[in-house]
């Protein structure tokens, strides 16, 4: 039988390698926030804010994205798997990296090392501080790294739903006012009253309990 074809490489399988890069740098990435692959913080105040896109080809589509990013941030890397003779090593789609500013990472997909092809420029695009600070505060929000960046099949774990979850889990045994579960989770009252996911059932005068859907949700997470 003749050997199977070697799987092309995904987003997905390039956020490991991509997040340890930006780790070096002393960056603190996390994926999926607010549709970016990746968003990276560093220190100051305000942080340095970093988004990274990733692809399995560099594409008109990924330099799109990157351009959509900009004003968003101070720096762009757009990320590839690594080939030998493929765009990445297109010494004119360098040239056009560094005249949009962006850093350009190319990744070896077994060893998963990084190569740096291009650095980020100083280019500068007007800002948009609304976008930007959304973002800065979403990174914030969120507990750990919930999500791998690149993946667009799963239900992204952002602050909120880390956050309805946890009111979930201060229901899982029976009924409670908002007030207790306020102890447990700041936003509880804005988050029952809402009810974005249909997880909460008011039962009573400031007390929630547990929808199927919220139970089906708890058990899942």
């Amino acid at each position: 039988m003749p050997a199977a074809m070697p799987r092309r490489p995904r987003e997905t399988d390039l956020y490991a390698a991509v997040k340890a890069h930006l780790q070096s740098l002393g960056l603190e990435p996390k994926g999926e926030v607010l549709g970016c692959d990746v968003v990276a913080l560093g220190a100051g105040d305000p942080p340095l804010l970093v988004i990274a896109e990733m692809k399995a080809g560099l594409t008109l589509e990924l330099l799109l994205q990157g351009v959509d990013r900009m004003a968003a941030c101070d720096e762009v890397w757009l990320a590839v798997p690594a080939t030998r003779k493929g765009r990445d090593r297109d010494r004119r789609a360098h040239r056009l990296c560094r005249l949009l500013g962006f850093g350009l990472l190319a990744v070896l997909p077994v060893s998963g090392r990084v190569e740096v092809l291009v650095e980020p420029t100083a280019y500068r695009p007007r800002l948009n501080p609304g976008r930007r600070s959304h973002l800065v505060a979403e990174h914030r929000k969120r507990r750990g790294d919930p999500t791998p960046g690149g993946g667009n099949r799963q239900p992204v774990m952002t602050a909120y739903r880390q956050a309805a979850l946890a009111c979930a889990g201060a229901l899982r045994d029976g009924p409670a006012t908002t007030r207790a579960v306020a102890a447990v989770v700041p936003d509880a009252p804005t988050i029952l009253l809402r009810n974005v996911h249909g997880w909460f059932e008011r039962v009573g005068r400031g007390t929630y309990r547990l929808t199927p859907a919220g139970e089906a949700a708890l058990a899942a997470a």
